[in-house]
């Protein structure tokens, strides 16, 4: 139960990874408070409640400065502390960088980071307080490691966020707080599936399949084991790092080339 008596709060927590990680930290002991603005939010808490575990869901959306401040603040008051915070809300909508609305870059941009900075500057008076804390970054191996055609404005996004995780850390680092970021190759969530739509309509589970051949382990990543990574960088087995960026994503990163050695 190492993170029993938390108080964690999960951006995009009621589907994909962020739930992943929401089912990983209440086995863990957290209590939980989801910030989505999914349709699906409903479903997924009182679904985790009929398990009865701790948690709350708010229907809020991250660009909305204001109302997340505003949730964050009941939520400070009615606990008392915010320990963990995980940034995990993100989009990606596949287009070329030369086709691509200035909307469609500024929906990345406002969501993946004008919302994280929304949040982590709604939660740190709270991890101030209490002079502890750790808060988790979603980025990913696309951007700051790679990338495919079409994701130019995801791809900047989680890049920024790795900058955004080192100067904070640096920020914080007296205040007790740490920052990291995860760097998640291919996790099978709506996402993924969603991007496999938008690359092959009449056949998107091929593509999902052409993806797992190219990764060493032949599979894509759970939620559960990206929820793993998160509850571990969010308590205290990790209390020495912080700012860094880690990668889970089955090795995807690691080859070379496809073709060559023996």
């Amino acid at each position: 139960m190492k993170l029993n008596g938390k108080v964690a709060v999960v951006t995009g927590g009621a589907m994909g990874n962020g739930l992943g990680i929401v089912e990983v930290f209440l086995k863990y002991g957290a209590k939980v408070i989801i910030l989505d603005y999914s349709n699906e939010l409903e479903n997924t808490i009182r679904k985790l409640k009929s398990l009865d575990n701790d948690v709350e869901g708010y229907l809020v959306d991250i660009r909305d400065n204001t109302k997340v401040t505003d949730v964050l603040n009941e939520v400070g008051k009615k606990y008392g502390q915010i320990d963990i915070l995980i940034n995990n809300a993100g989009v990606c909508k596949l287009d070329t960088f030369e086709n691509m609305s200035d909307e469609l870059r500024d929906f990345h941009f406002d969501i993946n980071i004008k919302g994280t900075w929304n949040v982590t500057k709604a939660v740190l008076p709270y991890m101030k307080k209490n002079n502890k804390g750790s808060i988790v970054n979603l980025s990913s191996v696309t951007g700051p490691m790679v990338a495919d055609s079409g994701e130019v404005a995801y791809a900047t996004t989680k890049a920024a966020l790795i900058g955004f995780t080192k100067a904070l850390a640096m920020e914080l680092v007296n205040n007790n707080i740490r920052v990291n970021a995860i760097m998640p190759g291919y996790i099978m969530t709506p996402m993924v599936e969603g991007m496999a739509k938008e690359t092959d309509a009449s056949n998107p589970d091929n593509v999902v399949k052409g993806i797992a051949l190219g990764i060493p382990m032949k599979r894509l990543g759970t939620i559960e084991e990206l929820g793993e990574l998160a509850a571990f960088l969010a308590s205290d087995e990790s209390s020495y790092i912080t700012g860094q960026g880690i990668v889970i994503d089955g090795g995807s990163t690691l080859p070379e080339t496809m073709t060559m050695g023996v």
